[in-house]
């Protein structure tokens, strides 16, 4: 386990949130993403290897439901 340092930073997730994030970071770090710097990407394949720790919903075979209703909690009222 990586030592905790002082400049660290932790983040709070709800599970939706989490999962929505997941969703977006697979789908982005998959893609042809214009970065200014590599430390960009770097990052991102972090916190979706991060993700893929903690998450099992990926996982299930009813995945695009558990998104789907991940998103509508997550989601603002009235925007889609």
């Amino acid at each position: 386990m990586t030592e905790k340092r002082e400049s660290d930073v932790a983040l709070g997730l709800t599970g939706d949130e989490a999962l929505v994030l997941f969703e977006w970071l697979a789908r982005f770090n998959n893609g042809d993403s214009a970065f200014e710097d590599q430390a960009e990407q770097r990052v991102l394949w972090d916190l979706e290897a991060m993700l893929e720790k903690v998450l099992s919903a990926p996982l299930r075979p009813d995945y695009a439901d558990l998104l789907a209703s991940a998103r509508a909690r997550v989601r603002d009222d009235g925007v889609h």
